[in-house]
């Protein structure tokens, strides 16, 4: 039968991978991502709304993003609140939609995206290792209080250093698959100007 403390670490462990895979989702890559509008939110009637919950959001071309509102009165509160986020993308309104153009990744932009990937991978693990030490304290004051033998309590630390290990390698293997994808975009932008220049030889 599982821990209960073994258990709760495991489900505040995933909620960290979720809150992470938020967050790479949220960084820009040279290539529209939809992930990107989730932390957007625009006042709906006085409520503040979640931007998908107001409009559909597609990728009609690698790098645009179109925003189509479900109610069209929506549009300017839709634009204002990207606007006034830290996207740094001017929405382009005509009226019935709204489009953002995800600007080109550059070798500056690069190492600074994987700064950023970095820095969020870093915040992952130490909320991971944040959750180990609740663990272990939890299973201390079980032995303490003879809930628990010392035997049990050494197999506990075990089972809870391996539910952190795995949670580790979890951000480490995402971290790795962001940096890919940046370096990806950047390769993807490098050949496409390769061949506009071949264009004009």
């Amino acid at each position: 039968m599982a821990n209960p403390i073994v258990e709760k670490a495991k489900e505040r462990m995933t909620q960290s991978h979720q809150s992470l895979g938020r967050e790479f989702g949220s960084i820009r890559a040279g290539r529209a991502n939809a992930s990107l509008l989730d932390r957007i939110f625009v006042e709906y009637y006085g409520v503040e709304t979640p931007l998908n919950q107001l409009a559909s959001i597609t990728i009609p071309e690698a790098r645009v993003l179109l925003i189509t509102p479900f109610d069209k009165s929506s549009l300017k509160d839709i634009e204002h609140s990207i606007n006034a986020s830290d996207l740094g993308i001017t929405p382009a309104n005509d009226g019935s939609v709204i489009r953002l153009v995800i600007p080109a990744l550059t070798e500056e932009t690069r190492r600074d995206l994987a700064k950023e990937v970095k820095k969020v991978g870093e915040n992952a693990k130490v909320a991971i290792r944040n959750i180990r030490r609740d663990a272990m304290d939890e299973a201390k004051k079980q032995e303490k209080a003879k809930e628990i033998t010392e035997d049990e309590l050494k197999g506990l630390e075990k089972e809870i250093q391996k539910v952190t290990d795995d949670a580790v390698k979890h951000v480490d293997e995402n971290d790795s698959s962001q940096r890919k994808r940046i370096d990806g975009s950047l390769i993807h932008l490098n050949h496409y100007r390769e061949e506009r220049l071949s264009w004009h030889c």
